[in-house]
């Protein structure tokens, strides 16, 4: 049964002040790690609220329920993680000089890395998303956000001569995005694979680059005329 708020009749205000930003912080933080050890339907907020060293009184202040502040770990999580991902803004730097296949391993290694490293609470948010409504609609805008800008990116590479000019952008986007989603949960949530970490961000890397036909030169360069 979840744990009722003081009968009072008020809402939560939520921070004024700088310090009233830093508590909100720590209950977040403390909900993540409480979400990590105990799951999502065990965690209580008098836990959440002693992890972060206040009273179980001081958590309503801030949130209504641990549904709340569960939706905030979770949009917290999405936020990092989609900065990372397939083709980011990194694969179409112009100021680098790095190959397509370079940057778009650089790319799929960061996120997988994200992911591996925040794999305990992925796994929550990822069980909890199955069944409440409210944190799939979160999870849903967050990626939808994420595969605008991925569309983006395969309609510059197209522009480039880099990838394949037949491919629907808005398809392309969405089937790689729910293929790496779906890799790096099987593999370091569920651990339904085996295999060392470079190597699986190898095979992703190939995958991607065989699915977008991309060409492997640096992507802000023209092709370099053939040697006589």
């Amino acid at each position: 049964m979840s744990e009722a708020p003081p009968v009072d009749g008020d809402k939560p205000i939520g921070p004024r002040s700088r310090k009233g930003v830093q508590t909100r912080a720590r209950l977040v933080d403390a909900a993540k790690a409480v979400f990590e050890r105990s799951g999502f339907l065990d965690a209580r907020i008098s836990d959440i609220a002693e992890e972060a060293g206040l009273s179980h009184g001081s958590f309503y202040h801030y949130f209504e329920s641990k549904d709340e502040i569960f939706l905030e770990v979770a949009e917290a999580q999405e936020d990092r993680l989609s900065s990372h991902s397939i083709i980011d803004s990194g694969l179409l730097d112009p100021s680098s000089g790095a190959t397509v296949r370079e940057r778009l391993r650089a790319s799929n290694h960061r996120y997988l890395s994200d992911y591996r490293d925040e794999a305990r609470i992925m796994g929550v948010i990822e069980q909890v998303s199955r069944y409440n409504d409210q944190v799939r609609s979160v999870r849903f805008a967050r990626q939808q956000s994420y595969n605008r800008h991925t569309q983006d990116s395969v309609r510059r590479l197209q522009a480039q001569g880099l990838a394949d000019p037949e491919l629907d952008p808005d398809i392309a986007a969405q089937a790689l995005s729910a293929m790496v989603t779906r890799f790096a949960e099987m593999w370091l949530v569920q651990h339904l694979l085996e295999c060392d970490f470079d190597e699986g961000v190898e095979q992703l890397t190939a995958l991607c680059m065989n699915a977008l036909q991309l060409k492997d030169r640096p992507s802000d360069k023209a092709p370099r005329p053939t040697d006589a």
